[in-house]
């Protein structure tokens, strides 16, 4: 995109500045502090997760090589966004381009779309695991196990090229500032100079469809789950189906809530009070507590965790 002259003397703009935090000098050191603490333990427990489960072979089952790929996804929305944002803490101009702010939201929406597959291939897991126990092995074979988790990065990597190819229809000669803390796509929409209303349509089309689809198979795996829970004449074997989905389960409720809110929301684009915490929750706060989610209440995990540090 180069930059050219409008007929109102606005130039087009293929830089922009991160206000981001802007508006609480005073609090600078501390926010830094307080999100470069939460980078670190993010990175920390996933990528800690993902080496815990490569390296144990006895947790190379389809449930944990699923809970592997969402640490990692977790990791790589986090990277997509947190090292900018400390970097312009202290950065005088906070200038991102047009082609990073693009790079930005290509790995951010891949490992949120990697994500709401890798949730959904977990709950289907659960629902043979404890609906279909003697088909289990039969049924989520390695062959399936491994399409299934290709399948979510190729969703990924499509649903994030289909935003970002229509990104190059829009030209941006309003204001260079996003009020925000990283390139995320709707603010970008509200300083084009194009209506963004065929992008705003492929947000919802395509963002709506996968979150449905995605959503409906995490729902009817958890009624065929409790039904069969609730069935169940050994109060042992209730507790322990419970207490395994019950992790996956409140992970599930958070992500997609917050997604939900603020992409499929009416007038999502127009809301822009709504956009600094709520993307704080969904690219900071849940990929670091994912893995302390799903690890503390996971005996294995911890045993393996015990069994290595003894082993140190």
């Amino acid at each position: 995109m180069n930059v050219e002259m409008t007929g109102d003397n606005q130039s087009l703009t293929v830089e922009f500045v991160l206000t981001g935090f802007a508006d609480h000098p005073e609090l600078r050191t501390i926010l830094f502090l307080v999100f470069l603490a939460i980078y670190l333990i993010t990175m920390v427990g996933n990528l800690g997760l993902v080496a815990l489960i490569c390296t144990e072979r006895h947790l190379q089952t389809p449930m944990y090589i699923f809970l592997g790929n969402l640490a990692l996804m977790d990791s790589c929305c986090s990277c997509a966004v947190t090292p900018k944002m400390l970097e312009n803490f202290f950065s005088k101009d906070r200038i991102i381009s047009l082609y990073e702010c693009m790079a930005q939201w290509y790995f951010l929406c891949l490992a949120e779309t990697a994500d709401c597959f890798l949730l959904a291939a977990m709950a289907f897991d659960r629902y043979v695991a404890i609906c279909n126990p003697l088909m289990y092995h039969t049924t989520m074979s390695n062959k399936l196990c491994i399409k299934m988790t290709t399948g979510a990065f190729i969703a990924g990597n499509l649903h994030s090229m289909i935003h970002v190819g229509f990104l190059f229809r829009l030209t941006f000669c309003r204001s260079h500032q996003i009020n925000h803390f990283f390139c995320d796509i709707l603010p970008l929409y509200r300083l084009s100079c194009v209506d963004p209303y065929l992008n705003e349509l492929m947000i919802f089309i395509f963002s709506g469809s996968i979150q449905t689809l995605t959503i409906t198979i995490v729902i009817i795996s958890y009624l065929f789950i409790l039904f069969t829970i609730f069935t169940m004449k050994s109060n042992k074997g209730r507790g322990k189906a419970l207490s395994t989905c019950a992790s996956h389960f409140l992970s599930v409720s958070i992500f997609y809530g917050s997604l939900l809110f603020v992409y499929i929301r009416p007038n999502s684009v127009n809301e822009e009070d709504k956009d600094l915490p709520l993307a704080i929750f969904y690219t900071l706060v849940i990929p670091l507590v994912n893995p302390f989610i799903y690890s503390l209440r996971n005996k294995e995990i911890i045993n393996v965790t015990k069994k290595m540090i003894k082993m140190s």
